[in-house]
């Protein structure tokens, strides 16, 4: 290879499928190309800005960073460009040949998925490729600041792309940054239009912080956005509808955002803040970096994206935090141990909290919107933040057997007599919860149980807590004692009616029976129809818990307690038959084996379950 060759490169695989779906499908808002072209281009020349910090020749006396939007109805082209950063050779190949990007393959999926993809675009890190849904060619022409050589990409979105040295002629022109050149397909004429273009700038681009020149076959150059940081003006000089727009400018989103705090903090240190909690669930909400995405300025220049503004469990949060005081020049590695910075995020953090509170209290379909997408990675902060831990549990919403979306306080304002715990349980859904046998003694006394599915919550129940003063409590963990809770008076009479089996002797035939297949054989006051049920010591982790860390390797689980009812009449006939030893054992076997069912697993040996239950049945179809 050398310098002056044209040289022609394959797509990455997940490219090549991004691109097949980019040209042969049709999108409803095929208007996002723009948005993320020149988003790309403001962060381009947000990177000049930053690194002219050190170099300030880097820009010298050239123009200040831009971005021009130029249709061309003569050749049907559209170009957009930028006097950023720029690409040289190599950065042309790594940033438009590939997607340095985890998430790329589920982006894909869902875009084939997908009858109208648009609202995907921005999410992945993809957005330079949206431009294929309106252009059958692009060319792409970059020089990196401070560099002498100029380079050319072209791709017509097939298998790959050719990059070669740029003509004389566009070296010429391009003294910094990037041009991309767009041949546009017949049916997407219309950004040709001036008028199309800047209703587009106006709708998603408004707030970027640079310049965007339109330059017209006639007339003059004339700029088509405010261009002004909008996080630092007056809150009274701005509508519901500004703080849409740069939402969806910041933000890459289309949705509304369910909450919006802006406000500047005057002190120590001086920062302005603009944050938007997004109404729906972006999809890369549980990759396991679990990065944010607040943008840190300091006096208006961009800084990083990747400043850890807020804790892992606001990650959803969106939006920007500009610093007054701050050094321009601080680096990423400095900012990891920066005193000013952490007491910038742990300000914000408590008012991000706090203005949920608010929002909780008096916009509650806002706020349903916020827990019902994030709730999950908001419960995240009950494990991790001590410090915000009780403020996180009155915030959030629960499923349980009396109904959704309640409180603690609301479960606190309707304990029964002489009721001291907060129950629960933990599941992987609602449907399996709701018919567990754990919950009939509660049922029975009228007791209500949080109902627990996100696989979070078997993490942040294991931390012990407690809400005004009330421990929460699994009803799959530890001693239950429901006795001084009244039952009604028709339950009462029911279990009076029914015989019982003989505690101590019972246990001692199951325990003789199943050895050590189980840690112990206790009487239950958890169950009132059901046979039996799993439960794991007080010590130790949750059932669900101990279950999601076997799966993950993380260690064998512990042998469980088996609890039972003795006044179900299996446990009955297991008294019973104390002197037939073989019908002891496949009836205390039986005990065990229906439980792991009803929690959701295997028998430890199904070939004998099935013979076992085989017999059982044979001997009631004989006896019969």
């Amino acid at each position: 290879m050398t310098d002056t060759a044209t040289v022609s490169h394959s797509f990455q695989a997940d490219v090549s499928e991004l691109l097949h779906l980019m040209v042969h499908s049709v999108y409803s808002e095929t208007d996002i190309f723009l948005r993320e072209l020149i988003s790309n281009a403001s962060d381009a020349c947000d990177k000049l800005r930053y690194e002219a910090i050190a170099k300030p020749e880097l820009i010298g006396e050239g123009e200040a960073p831009q971005i021009r939007v130029i249709p061309s109805k003569a050749a049907s082209t559209l170009t957009i460009a930028d006097s950023g950063i720029g690409m040289d050779r190599q950065e042309l190949i790594d940033h438009l040949g590939t997607i340095a990007r985890s998430g790329t393959k589920a982006f894909v999926q869902r875009l084939s998925e997908a009858k109208d993809g648009s609202g995907l675009i921005g999410q992945f890190g993809v957005g330079f490729y949206s431009a294929f849904m309106v252009a059958d060619r692009i060319v792409v022409i970059s020089r990196r600041a401070g560099g002498d050589e100029v380079w050319t990409w072209t791709s017509s979105g097939g298998a790959g792309f050719e990059v070669a040295p740029a003509s004389e002629e566009d070296a010429k022109r391009v003294t910094r940054g990037t041009e991309i050149v767009l041949h546009l397909k017949d049916d997407a004429k219309k950004y040709l239009e001036t008028y199309e273009i800047e209703r587009i700038v106006t709708a998603y681009s408004d707030n970027i912080q640079f310049p965007i020149m339109l330059v017209p076959e006639e007339g003059e150059p004339r700029q088509i956005n405010s261009a002004s940081a909008l996080w630092q003006r007056s809150k009274s000089e701005l509508t519901p509808e500004d703080y849409t727009k740069a939402y969806k400018s910041i933000a890459h989103a289309f949705d509304e955002p369910a909450m919006t705090l802006h406000y500047r903090a005057e002190g120590r240190y001086s920062y302005a803040v603009l944050l938007f909690a997004p109404s729906t669930k972006p999809f890369d909400l549980f990759e396991p970096a679990r990065k944010g995405k607040v943008k840190l300025y300091v006096r208006r220049v961009f800084i990083t994206d990747d400043a850890d503004l807020l804790p892992a469990y606001l990650r959803f949060v969106r939006g920007v935090i500009d610093s007054e005081d701050l050094p321009l020049n601080i680096s990423r590695e400095m900012l990891q141990n920066n005193p000013q910075l952490a007491q910038i995020r742990k300000a914000v953090t408590t008012r991000v909290i706090s203005e949920l509170e608010q929002l909780a209290e008096k916009d509650a379909a806002n706020f349903d919107k916020i827990w019902d997408s994030f709730g999950a990675v908001i419960k995240e902060g009950l494990y991790e933040d001590f410090e915000r831990r009780d403020k996180l549990l009155a915030l959030a919403r629960f499923t349980t057997t009396s109904g959704e979306k309640r409180s603690l306080k609301q479960y606190v304002e309707g304990l029964k007599e002489n009721q001291t715990e907060i129950y629960f349980l933990v599941g992987d859904s609602i449907e399996r919860l709701k018919s567990n046998p754990r919950l009939e003694a509660a049922k029975a006394r009228g007791v209500e149980v949080l109902l627990l599915t996100d696989p979070v919550d078997a993490f942040w129940t294991s931390a012990r807590l407690e809400f005004d003063g009330k421990p929460l409590k699994s009803l799959s963990q530890g001693d239950i004692n429901f006795d001084p809770i009244p039952l009604s008076e028709e339950q009462k009479a029911e279990d009076e009616a029914k015989p019982a089996a003989d505690e101590a002797d019972t246990i001692a035939l199951i325990k003789a029976s199943l050895g050590d297949h189980v840690t112990d054989v206790k009487v239950s006051t958890r169950l009132t129809t059901s046979a039996s049920c799993l439960v794991a010591g007080s010590h130790g982790p949750d059932r669900e818990l101990e279950r999601i860390l076997s799966q993950q390797a993380r260690g064998a689980r512990s042998k469980p307690i088996l609890e039972i009812n003795l006044r179900h009449p299996l446990v009955v006939a297991i008294a019973k038959a104390a002197a037939d030893k073989a019908k002891v054992d496949d009836l205390s076997f039986l005990l065990l084996e229906q439980a792991q069912i009803l929690d959701g697993e295997l028998p430890e040996d199904p070939a004998a379950f099935a013979a076992r239950l085989n017999r059982l049945v044979l001997q009631g179809v004989a006896a019969a």
